[in-house]
């Protein structure tokens, strides 16, 4: 990995909430919300920017792990920012914690592991699989 990837580090990613980002089950909007799938999905875009200007042109990152707590509703229309902050690092890992707000509201926090490996072992890895 490139040098300067510290514990401290941060990312943003914004997003307006928008229809299709609601909780949607079996082709019913249940809210005019954001979905909690959205916040994962946006919590591990965060923490993967944390990383991928670091990575060396032999390394890619590989998510492992993504959670949420979903605190509060981000209507459908609202602007959501969600900051990543590296919080374990290491030659193979990396863990972020998130939180995401719209405003200054928290709606939800999270955290975010990616494994760090070099292309080639991870392309055994993928055509095993």
């Amino acid at each position: 990995m490139r040098p300067g990837l510290v514990p401290g580090l941060t990312r943003h990613v914004e997003f307006v909430v928008d229809s299709s980002m609601r909780p949607i089950f079996d082709n019913v909007a249940v809210h005019q919300v954001c979905s909690t799938w959205t916040l994962a999905h946006y919590i591990e875009l965060a923490g993967r920017l944390v990383l991928v200007g670091f990575l060396e042109s032999h390394e890619e990152g590989v998510g492992s792990h993504v959670s949420v707590d979903h605190l509060s509703p981000a209507r459908v229309g609202r602007t959501v920012r969600v900051t990543a902050t590296a919080q374990e690092v290491s030659d193979r890992r990396l863990v972020c914690d998130a939180v995401a707000m719209v405003d200054d509201r928290l709606i939800a926090t999270g955290r975010t592991v990616q494994n760090i490996f070099p292309r080639d072992v991870l392309q055994r890895l993928l055509d095993r699989g």
